[in-house]
């Protein structure tokens, strides 16, 4: 595969470099996902020159690429091989990297039914606030040694290290993909969702935009072409998922502030002022409001959820509860002790 842009030692030698002048650095690939978190006062520590498909084998279902990756280079190689990420993650821009989807860990519609960025994560190779490239986990399945603070990193955003490598769990594209939209209200969907989702439908997507239920059905084509006579509806252009996940959709247009909650799936239709988009069949909801932040949080607090603000705010993350906020503390402590990665982007005690 590719072993002309391994940078690795280059940005080893920046980070000890900023461990010794305690100089905080401010990582970033593509840098697609800057609306997310808190701004980062620090040096650029810039992935893309460390790029390429370290190793691929469609047999076993594995991918190693480094950080710096373009998603669509990776995309690209599976899709030649019949084959894809199962979490379908968001790009958010043309310049997106592996390193920063999993470092963000979002995943998009197919989240509910295929699992998540983090499930994904088989190993990593990471460069910690110590100054060394370690290794963890590996590149199966049976492979659990430091499997756990692997999958820890996916969703960190950069505060515990710098990720410089990535093996992850791939799968065959399905045989047959439909979509379908079907006319009826939120409440209503929900109710069906939460029926369908005791049967065996090949349900991969399910999003209500304010108009209508949108479905994504995948699997073998007899069960696929199956569901849609059961399920009716009219179908429609598979693209409405590649707009959803990348947050085109028009409803995205709307100048409000936009919230992601994240909910049960079965919670009825949540009173806040502004617009809710219901995708993972309920489990997220996308919600444009100009109420106050207390407000919308103790709204979704109540039902057992919790809240994330798109774009610059002061706390886009749901607060921690003490004792949680301390565990985070003893975790950044023990990998990045002089808060060289990405200080306060999560917290600001962290």
């Amino acid at each position: 595969m590719n072993s002309d842009h391994d940078h690795s030692a280059a940005l080893l030698e920046q980070v000890n470099q900023a461990i010794n002048e305690n100089i905080p650095l401010r990582i970033q690939g593509g840098n697609s996902k800057a609306m997310l978190g808190r701004p980062v006062a620090g040096e650029v520590l810039d992935t893309r020159a460390h790029r390429g498909i370290v190793s691929y084998d469609p047999t076993e279902l594995v991918l190693t690429a480094r950080a710096g990756t373009p998603l669509t280079e990776i995309e690209a190689a599976l899709d030649a091989r019949g084959q894809r990420l199962p979490f379908e993650p968001p790009h958010f821009g043309d310049g997106a990297t592996l390193g920063g989807a999993i470092a963000s860990g979002l995943s998009g519609p197919r989240r509910p039914w295929s699992g998540s960025a983090r499930d994904h994560v088989l190993g990593t190779r990471v460069i910690t606030g110590h100054g060394q490239l370690l290794r963890f986990g590996g590149e199966v399945m049976k492979n659990v040694a430091g499997y756990d603070l692997s999958r820890l990193l996916a969703g960190s955003f950069g505060c515990l290290g710098l990720l410089t490598e990535v093996s992850l769990k791939v799968l065959p594209k399905p045989r047959t993909c439909v979509s379908l939209r079907l006319d009826m209200d939120a409440a209503t969907a929900l109710c069906e969702l939460a029926e369908w989702g005791q049967q065996p439908l090949p349900i991969s997507a399910a999003c209500h935009d304010g108009d209508a239920l949108h479905l994504r059905l995948e699997g073998g084509e007899g069960s696929v072409k199956s569901a849609c006579q059961r399920l009716g509806g009219e179908p429609v252009d598979s693209s409405y998922w590649t707009r959803l996940r990348e947050l085109r959709l028009p409803f995205f247009a709307g100048e409000q502030p936009l919230w992601r909650l994240s909910v049960p799936n079965d919670t009825p239709p949540l009173e806040i002022p502004g617009q809710q988009l219901l995708d993972w069949a309920g489990a997220q909801r996308w919600l444009l409001s100009d109420a106050p932040a207390e407000d919308i949080r103790h709204a979704v607090s109540a039902v057992g959820g919790h809240a994330t603000c798109y774009g610059q705010h002061d706390m886009p993350f749901q607060p921690l509860p003490p004792l949680l906020l301390r565990y985070h503390q003893s975790l950044k402590k023990q990998l990045d002790p002089q808060r060289i990665f990405n200080p306060g982007r999560l917290y600001a005690e962290v």
